[in-house]
């Protein structure tokens, strides 16, 4: 890849997409706004996140609502386009004040 750049056509090569990144596969369809709104998901949904096991960046989406952690080989339930959801963090927030309260 690295000997495209010194190449004697290097500037002549097409450039690949300014804005629209991974939604660059839709064209012209759907609409700008709603190709801007599933280059949100499909970012946060092939990206790899932390394992809250063994603190690797080895988790990634294998279905809808499904991660797996390559590292320590865990599965876990999620969110469709993200490990966790807003929910699940004011819920587990409620769970720890709650036990909190408790222990006191």
């Amino acid at each position: 890849m690295w000997k495209i750049a010194f190449h004697p056509l290097a500037h002549r090569l097409a450039k690949r997409t300014k804005k629209v990144g991974i939604t660059g596969k839709y064209g012209t369809r759907y609409g700008s706004s709603l190709r801007k709104q599933i280059k949100k998901m499909e970012i946060t949904q092939h990206a790899r996140y932390t394992c809250s096991f063994c603190g690797k960046e080895s988790i990634k989406r294998t279905a809808v609502g499904i991660w797996k952690c390559k590292g320590c080989a865990k599965t876990i339930a999620g969110g469709a386009w993200t490990v966790q959801t807003t929910a699940a963090t004011t819920a587990s927030s409620a769970i720890r004040r709650l036990r909190e309260i408790r222990d006191q």
